[in-house]
């Protein structure tokens, strides 16, 4: 008997930019009795059926976008006789789904890291459950990942988490539904300790994949001032000083580290913040632009956002930290018109972002837009074949739409088409050239240039395109670039490197780990490419 865990795609590139990290968080929740697990990540390649024996138990973990993928899989492993379990955003938001189109035994809701463990024995045992309620475990329950069994030639950045949740609530994220809005912090010691042995076996770029790294403004810091709430006032306090402390022993670590993360566009209001995450040799961060306009912010609830030259000020006010922007924008809103793609282009230009990444409004499960747009569905359904356009995850790739809600005055192609001239645009050799100007040395300049590059070929040709010849083109270039890609990030091993002694000993966390779906990440890429479902 194999315990298998795989993550589902439908794109393979034989490298990938950065691990996803459930694979290899889970792989240390799984019970010693069932011995090493065999970890199938299908963006490198795709799981071989005949891996499959009767009795295996086999974990698949699905997003939104890689469901279908999913339901494939698990079909294909019960059929030889597997073991079946679904975990991840998606199942824990339609569990019936994964248990009828994925032929589920068992699925795992919210945080797996004390559940899996019970349903491996329980598989062991052949009685497992159908319904496994994870629930939202506590930050110092949080398991460091098995990098042992990760293939290291095979990833450019690893990926530790910090924190889950989100205490925002934008209308096209589910975080703040699913993960919840009380921020749940690792404790700083557990997650330095992980990045120490990623360093020791030669890993140098490290992906901070949570959901908000600035999980406490200065504006709720305010407020609870304001309102004379002193618990509140500690509770964030406390939030606070652990992120501070976290980016402090992360400045202690070798000069050659580089930490990306995921954060809102507050903290370009907050110099203490920003300063503490440059000296932590945090050099990047995907912030959530979204939209260039107070009407296009006001549609997506993040009114707290800058928009005209605030914005430009804002976006530039983090490189001047020495923090550089991930720009996330969002086409497709009922505010958008035409002239919104030529101003979004220009202010990502203008203001100085680093990369920036323009994706198609989608509206996600578990998100205020997909359940206003499930209620309008709801009057009049669209079809695509016979699957409702409700349900555009369970229509196949090579005929599902690149945009499912209506717009008030442009086309779904125009809106496609739009987008991808402004991929092209930021993207074009001159653009990028310019860009690399903020890498140290020739090396990391063309690094910058081939990640950009890769960037672009696999969100924007894979990703928008609907024409399959364009698709095709679009996978054969990335899986090229990322070999390159792959050898400029490399780095020479540290096994001497050693954890700090800390002065308070750690409880070990419970030996079981969630079934978390895509976070930055989601993205089989470096950073988040579809806001978060």
């Amino acid at each position: 008997m194999h315990v298998h865990l795989v993550n589902p795609s439908d794109n393979s590139f034989g490298t990938a930019v950065i691990t996803p990290r459930w694979l290899f968080v889970l792989a240390a929740a799984t019970p010693q009795v069932a011995g090493v697990p065999i970890l199938v990540d299908e963006s490198l390649e795709q799981i071989v059926p005949e891996s499959i024996r009767p009795g295996d138990i086999v974990g698949i973990s699905v997003h939104t976008g890689n469901a279908l993928r999913g339901y494939q899989v698990g079909r294909m492993a019960r059929a030889r006789g597997a073991w079946v379990i679904y975990g991840g955003i998606h199942a824990t938001l339609f569990p019936e789904e994964a248990l009828e189109r994925g032929e589920a035994h068992a699925v795992v809701k919210g945080d797996g890291d004390i559940a899996w463990g019970k349903v491996v024995v329980d598989c062991m045992a052949g009685a497992p459950g159908r319904i496994y309620e994870g629930g939202r475990i506590e930050g110092g329950e949080f398991l460091a990942a098995r990098w042992d069994l990760m293939q290291p030639d095979k990833y450019m950045w690893a990926s530790v988490q910090t924190i889950r949740g989100c205490p925002k609530h934008c209308s096209f994220c589910s975080v703040w539904r699913t993960d919840g809005q009380k921020p749940r912090q690792r404790k700083f010691q557990s997650v330095i300790d992980e990045i120490v042995d990623l360093r020791r076996i030669g890993f140098r770029f490290i992906a901070l994949a949570d959901d908000n790294f600035y999980p406490v403004t200065l504006t709720d810091l305010k407020l609870a001032r304001q309102q004379n709430n002193v618990a509140k006032l500690e509770e964030l306090t406390a939030i606070r000083n652990e992120r501070f402390q976290l980016m402090e022993e992360l400045a202690k670590l070798p000069k050659d580290m580089v930490f990306f993360t995921q954060i809102t566009m507050e903290a370009g209001e907050d110099g203490e913040y920003l300063d503490a995450m440059r000296r932590a040799n945090i050099k990047g961060a995907l912030v959530g632009v979204e939209a260039v306009t107070p009407e296009g912010l006001k549609a997506v609830f993040k009114d707290w956002n800058c928009s005209g030259d605030a914005l430009a000020k804002q976006l530039q006010t983090f490189k001047q930290h020495g923090v550089h922007v991930l720009g996330s924008f969002i086409f497709g809103l009922p505010t958008d018109k035409p002239a919104t793609f030529d101003a979004t282009v220009e202010m990502a230009l203008r203001s100085g972002v680093t990369f920036a990444q323009f994706v198609m409004m989608t509206p996600f499960p578990g998100t205020v837009d997909f359940g206003r747009w499930e209620t309008e569905q709801a009057k009049n359904p669209t079809l695509v074949g016979d699957v409702p356009i409700t349900r555009y995850w369970m229509i196949p790739t090579d005929v599902r739409p690149k945009m499912f809600t209506p717009h008030p005055s442009m086309s779904s192609d125009e809106i496609r088409e739009r987008t991808q001239k402004v991929w092209d645009r930021f993207y074009n050799w001159g653009a990028i050239w310019e860009r690399s100007a903020c890498t140290p040395n020739l090396r990391s300049r063309v690094a910058f240039i081939f990640l950009s590059k890769l960037y672009r070929q696999m969100y924007a040709g894979t990703g928008i395109s609907t024409d399959s010849a364009r698709r095709k083109k679009s996978k054969s270039w990335a899986r090229w670039t990322a070999r390159q890609c792959k050898k400029l990030f490399e780095a020479r091993p540290m096994p001497e490197l050693e954890s700090p002694t800390w002065e308070l000993g750690l409880t070990p966390a419970v030996a079981q780990v969630a079934f978390a779906g895509g976070k930055l990440l989601d993205a089989a890429g470096p950073f988040v490419v579809l806001p978060r479902d």
